[in-house]
């Protein structure tokens, strides 16, 4: 079965950095390895929908939402089986629930809390 676990979130001030971090297990078999599978994170605040922030396919090619464009980046480590997402010039907008999503299957994780305060 496959799992996606995120960690890595928290509270920062506005400007800061935090990166998040994706790490899938039962990933599949020896015919379809984590480096075939492509990644995304979404963003989730109250009231709202699940937006997607960044995505990152299989040969590494990323990308992002207009309003963090500049500021984070997506990224894999294969031999990890860990995707990333590092955030930068955190602002207070981008408080949320973020959420890794592998696209086959549609499989989610659970979730990590990022609060930026102002």
């Amino acid at each position: 079965q496959v799992q996606l676990v995120e960690s890595g979130g928290g509270l920062v001030e506005a400007g800061g950095s935090l990166t998040l971090s994706c790490a899938v297990s039962g990933t599949g078999t020896v015919f379809s390895p984590f480096n075939t599978f492509a990644f995304r994170w979404y963003r989730q605040t109250p009231g709202k929908q699940r937006e997607l922030v960044a995505s990152i396919n299989n040969l590494g090619a990323t990308n992002y939402a207009d309003d963090v464009t500049g500021r984070f980046i997506i990224s894999r480590d294969n031999a990890k089986n860990t995707v990333y997402l590092q955030m930068n010039s955190l602002k207070p907008e981008d408080t949320g629930v973020y959420f890794c999503y592998r696209v086959v299957g549609a499989i989610w994780g659970q979730g990590t809390q990022v609060t930026v305060s102002s």
